[in-house]
């Protein structure tokens, strides 16, 4: 039995809003398996996902750490996907050429493969270093004549002069603790905006990995606290993410809820009815022929678990990451596929959950048998 969490772990108020619970799902969305049969028998967690009344921040009051693994085989790489290979592009270039990270040592928690840390290493003139921490990294241990290092190990603490931190915080179940270990640091994070998510009622972005969500005000609220002084907070990739850019100073840290308690409680009472819904037209896609889910991340993970969980609608997702290919997908056991096996399977409609990718998916369709592309995404 979960224990539930009593206090906010942000700002430590009480009687937080529960508005969210779902039994039994998978605890990792970005952790494939190698058979169906190991896949149907993921471990699985609750999620009560709950809204703070003093700060707006958002968290899963029934999250285990101890549930989750982000060791080998772990994979949410993204940067296969040519719109968010651009994605990547623009931060970097932001970083070096708008934000004079020149010459620094950078340290990035989460590094994935190392991606996006060699962008800011390898820049013409930029004339970085650095050293990215994930237990999930598997590779050269340096690289770039070694100014690029790699630790396949949890970030503990480093020193930099500035440190990167994309979409890790909101799998932290005690963000606090993780901005106490920064230091006197540039800082710039990027993480999921909770706000985009209520707002859009977009049920596949509550999953258990992401046990932290933050709005703008909660997001700015907790770098305050660990004593930064906040320079920008704005939201990129179409809205969906927030990018904070803070620095070592001084800056007010009063908690606000904003509009996010109402937001959530919309969100909780209309769930059970757009859940329905996504049933239902997936149901009547399933009749005119096999429907295939575009993405094995988090995403579609989540929405095969919420609207076919007996792997009797989706034949399977696709994935344009060749090491989730083969792979089945944790909790519902559906096969991972890459794009150019659609035609074979006999695929007739494809379903996306995110709008930024629609024209990249559309793009590549006619050279995967032309399925038809069902727009469901918020």
């Amino acid at each position: 039995m979960s224990v539930l969490r009593a206090d906010c772990p942000l700002c430590g108020a009480g009687a937080p809003a529960p508005f969210l619970r779902r039994d039994g799902v998978p605890v990792h969305q970005n952790l494939p398996l190698s058979d169906s049969a190991s896949a149907r028998r993921a471990t699985r967690g609750v999620l009560a996902m709950t809204a703070c009344t003093a700060c707006g921040f958002v968290f899963n009051r029934a999250f285990d750490p101890a549930l989750l693994h982000y060791g080998p085989g772990y994979d949410n790489a993204q940067a296969g996907s040519p719109r968010f290979a651009a994605h990547l592009n623009d931060l970097a270039r932001h970083l070096v050429e708008r934000r004079d990270v020149r010459g620094a040592r950078i340290v990035e928690i989460g590094c994935g493969n190392g991606d996006f840390l060699r962008r800011l290493v390898t820049w013409p003139g930029a004339d970085n270093t650095g050293i990215g921490f994930d237990p999930a990294y598997r590779g050269p241990a340096s690289d770039c004549d070694g100014r690029l290092r790699f630790v396949a190990d949890l970030y503990r603490g480093e020193p930099a002069d500035v440190v990167i931190c994309r979409h890790v915080i909101e799998h932290i179940a005690n963000p606090r603790a993780l901005l106490a270990t920064l230091g006197p640091a540039r800082a710039f994070f990027e993480t999921p905006d909770v706000a985009w998510i209520l707002r859009n009622t977009v049920a596949w972005d509550f999953f258990y990995e992401h046990c932290s969500l933050f709005c703008a005000d909660s997001l700015g609220f907790a770098f305050a606290r660990a004593g930064f002084a906040v320079r920008a907070i704005s939201r990129v990739f179409d809205g969906q993410y927030l990018w904070l850019e803070g620095e070592p100073g001084t800056a007010a840290a009063a908690p606000r809820p904003g509009r996010i308690p109402a937001l959530a409680r919309r969100y909780g009472a209309a769930e059970p009815a757009a859940a329905a819904g996504w049933r239902q037209r997936l149901a009547a896609l399933a009749r005119d022929g096999k429907v295939a889910v575009w993405g094995a991340g988090a995403k579609g993970v989540t929405l095969a678990a919420l609207a076919d969980p007996q792997g009797s609608a989706i034949d399977c997702l696709v994935d344009v990451n060749p090491a989730k290919q083969g792979r089945f997908v944790p909790g519902t056991g559906h096969p991972i596929v890459a794009p150019a096996a659609l035609a074979a399977r006999g695929v007739r409609h494809v379903v996306m959950t995110n709008p930024a990718y629609r024209a990249e998916i559309a793009a590549m369709l006619p050279a995967c048998g032309g399925p038809a592309l069902a727009r469901w995404a918020a």
